[in-house]
């Protein structure tokens, strides 16, 4: 039976770190990597983590594959 108050906290929980890990990249330096798009204007500025996202989405693909050969072995 699919219990969703578990995955719910489950999901809750991996966000939350996820959260305190942007919050403490943040906080020793990290502000994107080379090839993110920034743009400062007077009144605005627009930030686009174009490297940062194709960095996350390769290590991700990988964590779940990972996990899915792990299981099924």
């Amino acid at each position: 039976m699919f219990d969703l108050p578990k995955w719910l906290f489950i999901a809750g929980v991996f966000l939350i770190a996820c959260a305190g890990i942007t919050w403490l990249a943040m906080r020793l330096g990290f502000h994107g990597l080379p090839g993110d798009i920034v743009y400062r204007g007077r009144r605005f500025s627009v930030f686009f983590p174009v490297v940062t996202c194709l960095v996350l989405s390769v290590a991700g693909s990988l964590i779940l594959w990972i996990i899915n050969w792990w299981m099924h072995r």
